[in-house]
């Protein structure tokens, strides 16, 4: 489970997109993963998670992380996991990154949102929260995130409804499976006086073995555009879906920009630094912030972030009429799906990235850190390796 930042839905004025692309003194939002404990073994997870690694933060170094990004003036993190929820330190660290002016905007699959955490956050000023929701059915949604996950989800939303908690978000990553029902989640929004976000089925971390499977069609495509152009100011997208611009004249709102490196970044549980939220990959590593200099180091200074904010090829995609609005689409996706970075979006509309697919060798590259259920043994966040894998639950110590 990943967040990403939320640009204004008034669309950037164009030479504010060309700083964007020459990169910032900090972040506009971060995404910060706490752990990869997971309750759950989404089939798409991005980041693989599911049991915790014996190396993850512990609570000190996050609260140092948390003292740099104020001082680095960053507005509000993205948490996200695994189930960050699960980690026993972080309603602690929560109210630390409050009290230290940074706002947290997590996200959770709702298995502790009980009643009385629910007030509490309605309570609590600078906090945002994210149920991740994949099908408006439970048919739907539970083939993809697991048996019991809907009623996990709904009660958890029922619970900051009833608190009074207006506005928190409903994520979807969007799939062949629930882009017939675009309409009933926003229904369910509605009902529960919350904001929709929609979030693009990358083929990265798990979703790398479904993405042929579940990444929407060409028509779904046509589909979700116009209802996006129909529907954008009630929906958030962030930079998910700016490929699809070239299907029309009227631009989705959000951030027309893979703001990789430039705008955004992500940090994971042990404290490596990625470009790109959806590629937690070596290729896309850009340091670790428990290095000399910390985060503020490695964003400032990281070879790859100075390479990611320059001249950009893009190959034969300029020479496209749709490269404007389009910007030769998702880093991420393209690299997952074994296209080269500077080819087309691998759900270009235009119909290249079908045609690249077909003429490139599918070995998709190695994933990055798998923490799956299926293959990582369970670890109390430390500096040294355990003597043997813990087998006491991912849940374990969490309220």
């Amino acid at each position: 489970m990943t967040t990403t930042c939320e640009p204004s839905h008034a669309e950037p004025v164009p030479a504010l997109v060309e700083q964007f692309k020459g990169g910032l003194l900090a972040p506009i939002c971060l995404t910060w993963e706490w752990t990869y404990a997971c309750n759950l073994s989404c089939a798409h997870c991005l980041s693989s998670s599911g049991r915790r690694d014996p190396f993850e933060l512990t609570t000190d170094e996050i609260k140092s992380v948390i003292d740099e990004l104020q001082r680095m003036q960053v507005f509000y993190v993205n948490v996200g996991g695994g189930e960050p929820t699960v980690r026993p330190d972080f309603w602690e660290l929560l109210d630390y990154a409050v009290a230290h002016q940074v706002g947290v905007k997590f996200s959770t699959n709702g298995l502790r949102l009980t009643p009385e955490r629910a007030r509490q956050l309605a309570a609590t000023d600078y906090v945002d929260v994210q149920i991740s929701l994949d099908g408006a059915t439970r048919e739907v949604n539970d083939a993809v995130r697991g048996h019991g996950s809907y009623d996990m989800a709904v009660r958890a939303m029922e619970n900051l409804s009833d608190a009074g908690f207006e506005d928190f978000k409903i994520s979807v990553v969007m799939t062949r499976e629930n882009v017939p029902q675009l309409d009933d989640f926003a229904a369910i929004a509605d009902r529960f006086g919350a904001q929709l976000r929609l979030t693009r089925l990358r083929p990265s971390g798990r979703g790398a073995e479904v993405w042929d499977d579940l990444h929407p069609t060409a028509e779904q495509q046509q589909e979700l555009y116009h209802w996006l152009v129909g529907n954008g100011e009630r929906v958030l997208t962030g930079d998910s879906f700016f490929h699809l611009n070239a299907l029309g004249s009227t631009p989705i709102p959000g951030l027309n920009l893979c703001g990789a490196g430039r705008v955004v970044c992500l940090i994971d549980p042990v404290g490596d630094v990625y470009a790109c939220p959806f590629a937690i990959h070596d290729a896309f590593k850009a340091g670790n912030i428990r290095t000399p200099g910390g985060f503020d180091e490695v964003w400032r200074t990281s070879p790859l972030f100075q390479e990611l904010r320059g001249e950009q090829s893009s190959g034969a995609c300029t020479s496209c009429a749709a490269f404007d609005v389009c910007q030769g689409g998702c880093m991420a996706a393209k690299f997952f799906t074994g296209l080269p970075l500077d080819g087309p979006d691998p759900e270009c509309v235009k119909g290249h990235g079908a045609a690249a697919l077909s003429a490139v060798d599918r070995r998709l590259p190695p994933q990055g850190k798998d923490h799956s259920h299926r293959t990582v043994p369970l670890g109390m966040p430390s500096l040294r390796v355990p003597a043997k894998p813990c087998e006491a639950s991912p849940l374990a110590g969490g309220a």
